[in-house]
């Protein structure tokens, strides 16, 4: 039985017909995304989902006593409490499941056979272990440390700023555990790292999930099927977001040519993730022999281990472009430096942005990204360094949001003085044909922007920004509140445009499609230039991470060697069956979870066995390798050890 069943439901606000008669099951551990344009219903129908919203036609089924939680936008605390109070009020369910716990296993020492309190002990011990919540106290550290919530953990939610309390929400909400979690642009807000232990928590809660989100690698990554949400019907892709893409072509190809200019860039975005995703897939399996091979030989020959360190290191600077000396030079960053309060965000800044360069800069919250691009623009003063910049023309996405006035409409926006053409770029044309290639029917020409929705609003602003010439574009966080597809206009545009381009982002996709340098803001408070995409990046970073845990584990063993002498110098008969089966296992699995890699690249292969059955069975073998490998690791350094 499916835990939601929408049966030809309907919705319309005015005579906006948002869900027209559409059907929808969700079964238990499923990840569904939600795909659509901003205003199309992808919120409308959550809310639906959550019972905010009642329907106007059709019936909503939900399976009895279904837990269902939803990410509200803008969450409430009591403003009294700190950080980790407010997470502890807000999991008392828990808490008190554990205390009442405790008193009954007490009374049960006391009765030893009432059954009563026997079948109490039971329900208790299903409800916690439901929510994971033995450990619930050191999953609070981990939400808190990992959604960089460490220096706020005793202050009062008062004093947070928005994006901080829907952290602190989405913590909770994970933690929570429902049946069914509902999350609306989850990764707004978030780094890339506290978005990789979002999607670590969420693979390995086996919940069930529906979500919204603008980051294609995030739904890639967690969906196990998506939806689209177009013109009040909804359609099912099997899948993430390449599924999605190769489907979607299939369907645009066989209707009118109208659909040609879309279905030419969801083509184009198919291939461009194709080649990332082989590529990827290619990187993580020498990866893989390398991890294995660094378990093998830290504890021989430690220096190796630090040679390698300094390679993956090097890696990550990449291999600079061969610069044209002929290139307009537009800014040059002299020993930059910028600190707020006693808090260094960065020193020594040297670089130069030349015409063609696309920037994307990068690193966590609060590193100082935004206060660079405003020393950048002129509006903040480094507190040493100095800025040179050329005779300029400068596009800055986050003012032209601001610029756009509610009471005008838009043919009033784009046509101040009468008329319906304008220039775009050297180019006349009409405003109709330019507003096409941003979505924009021709009805809504005469509309007041006031009746727009917030990414309509940022999609007009897009709209506005290149229709003017400019040096550089500056764009600070372009991507949030845009759907998927005016993300992919934004994303052809830049890719386009001939000056620089500065970007400020966290939505690795985009940076990865988008840019061709990197501006990282890292640890030491430097500011570290590289040329590799900005995925590849972050996957040589775990590497580095992954090569410290290992170093950190053969300090621990050698350490350990003597305590290891005085335990029993015998391995049991489970264990010796490890060593011998587990590596032929390990080596089985890992070619199934090769061909399921290729079979899920493969059209023909996942159009014939299923994408669900294949995807699934991938999830299931990682899981497999992932308990062998560390089963067949603990055996293998206990036996090392016994012959010390």
């Amino acid at each position: 039985m499916a835990f939601i069943d929408l049966i030809e439901v309907s919705k319309k606000f005015g005579s906006n017909s948002v869900l027209n008669n559409v059907n929808f099951s969700l079964n238990e551990k499923e990840r569904v995304a939600i795909i659509g344009k901003n205003g199309g219903g992808k919120s409308t129908f959550m809310k639906i989902l959550s019972g905010m919203y009642d329907v106007d036609s059709g019936r909503v089924i939900t399976q009895n006593g279904i837990n269902i939680a939803m990410l509200d936008q803008n969450p409430k605390f009591n403003e009294n409490l700190t950080v980790k109070q407010a997470m502890i009020e807000e999991l008392r369910e828990i808490f008190d499941a554990i205390k009442e716990y405790e008193n009954t296993l007490n009374l049960i020492s006391k009765n030893h056979n009432d059954k009563e309190l026997m079948q109490k002990e039971s329900e208790l011990i299903k409800f916690i272990e439901s929510k994971d919540g033995w450990s619930i106290e050191n999953h609070i550290e981990r939400v808190i440390e990992n959604f960089g919530l460490r220096e706020y953990k005793n202050r009062l939610i008062s004093t947070l700023s928005g994006g901080e309390v829907r952290r602190i929400a989405l913590g909770i909400l994970v933690l929570k555990k429902p049946d069914v979690l509902l999350l609306d642009e989850p990764t707004n807000h978030l780094d890339v790292y506290m978005v990789k232990f979002l999607e670590d928590i969420l693979i390995n809660s086996k919940q069930t999930i529906v979500f919204i989100s603008h980051d294609r690698y995030f739904i890639d990554k967690i969906a196990t099927r998506s939806i689209e949400i177009e013109d009040g019907k909804i359609s099912n892709f099997e899948g993430g977001y390449a599924y999605y893409l190769a489907k979607k072509q299939e369907i645009l190809a066989s209707m009118q040519k109208s659909h040609e200019t879309l279905l030419k860039q969801l083509k184009s975005e198919e291939e461009w993730l194709r080649r990332g995703v082989k590529a990827r897939l290619k990187r993580n399996e020498g990866r893989k022999e390398r991890v294995l091979k660094m378990r093998e030989e830290a504890k021989k020959n430690p220096s190796l281990i630090r040679k390698i360190k300094l390679e993956l290191e090097r890696a990550n600077v990449g291999i600079k472009q061969v610069s044209d000396n002929k290139k307009k030079m537009l800014f040059e960053c002299i020993n930059l430096s910028k600190k707020v309060g006693d808090k260094i965000l960065f020193s020594d800044f040297n670089a130069r942005v030349l015409q063609g360069e696309r920037i994307g800069i990068v690193g966590k919250n609060g590193s100082g990204k935004s206060t660079l691009l405003k020393i950048l623009l002129g509006e903040v003063e480094p507190n040493n360094g100095e800025i040179k910049r050329g005779l300029i023309k400068i596009g800055y996405f986050d003012q032209m949001r601001k610029s756009i006035s509610d009471d005008k409409s838009l043919i009033e926006i784009f046509c101040p003085n009468g008329g319906d053409h304008i220039m775009v770029r050297g180019h006349y044309m009409h405003v109709y044909g330019y507003l096409k290639n941003f979505l924009f029917p021709k009805e809504f020409l005469g509309k007041p922007v006031s009746v727009l929705s917030g990414g309509e609003k940022n999609r007009l602003a897009l709209a506005k920004l290149f229709t003017d010439d400019y040096d550089c574009l500056v764009l600070d966080e372009p991507t949030n509140d845009l759907d998927i597809a005016t993300i992919n206009i934004l994303e052809d545009y830049l890719m386009s445009f001939e000056g620089a381009v500065l970007i400020v982002s966290h939505d690795r996709y985009f940076v990865d499609k988008t840019t061709n340098k990197l501006w990282i803001f890292e640890e030491d408070k430097k500011i570290n230039q590289t040329y590799i995409p900005y995925s590849e990046y972050l996957e040589v970073e775990d590497e580095i991470s992954e090569l410290n845990k290992v170093v950190n584990e053969a300090i621990l063993e050698e350490k350990e060697k003597n305590s290891y002498k005085t335990r029993t110098k015998k391995l049991s008969f489970k264990q010796n069956k490890i060593l011998e089966e587990y590596p032929s296992l390990i080596e089985n699995l890992e070619i199934r979870i090769k061909e399921l890699n290729i079979a899920l690249s493969t059209p023909e292969i996942y159009q014939n066995q299923g994408i669900q059955e294949l995807f699934e069975e991938l999830e299931e073998k990682k899981g497999d390798l992932v308990k062998m490998e560390n089963e067949y690791f603990e055996v293998l350094n206990f036996a090392e050890n016994l012959k010390i």
